[in-house]
């Protein structure tokens, strides 16, 4: 009953004899460093143990900390897109080309003559939509842009002015300087 598992192993013949001796070697001088004091107490391996879980669980509430701001972007870009797609004003009969810049680079999208007049009134704005750009009412055109404001590229910023007091409603504009 007192035959150790080194031993039993020993005997099984699962372990050779140098192996065994070898591993009670390195037992004898750990055991032997721990008396000297070399060893670490058993205050300093649980104040180690405790120092990893707190760095552990920080790690684990930064990684959730970016997970829910990924999340959150993806909830806001959603609510974006239904936006824009519930809004969203047709211009496929559109014969008029309307030219607007974005970033650096002039871009056009064709639209009737009354979407024409809404988005120099400032009525309608252009918004990035997908791979091209869709027409949005200007108040959902500023919901869009308290969300995320790179997302609307273009709202006439020219005061509103009502029809009687335009100083210029007796002028007419070429076609050709149509921008």
């Amino acid at each position: 009953m007192g035959i150790s598992l080194q031993d039993q192993l020993l005997k099984a013949g699962l372990v050779d004899k140098k192996k065994a001796n070898q591993v009670r070697k390195e037992k004898k001088k750990q055991t032997k460093q721990e008396q000297k004091g070399h060893g670490k107490s058993a205050d300093e391996v649980k104040r180690s143990a405790k120092e990893a879980q707190k760095a552990q669980a920080e790690r684990d509430r930064q990684l959730n900390l970016q997970r829910k701001a990924e999340a959150d972007k993806r909830a806001l870009q959603a609510q974006i897109r239904q936006l824009i797609e519930m809004n969203q004003i047709n211009t496929d009969e559109g014969e008029i080309a309307y030219s607007f810049t974005d970033g650096n680079k002039i871009k056009k999208l064709y639209v009737t003559e009354k979407i024409q007049s809404q988005l120099s009134k400032g009525q309608v704005a252009i918004a990035r939509f997908g791979d091209g750009y869709a027409l949005v009412p200007n108040g959902v055109a500023e919901k869009i842009k308290q969300r995320d404001q790179h997302v609307i590229i273009f709202i006439s910023d020219t005061p509103q002015v009502s029809e009687e007091d335009d100083p210029y409603a007796d002028f007419q504009v070429p076609d050709d300087l149509m921008w």
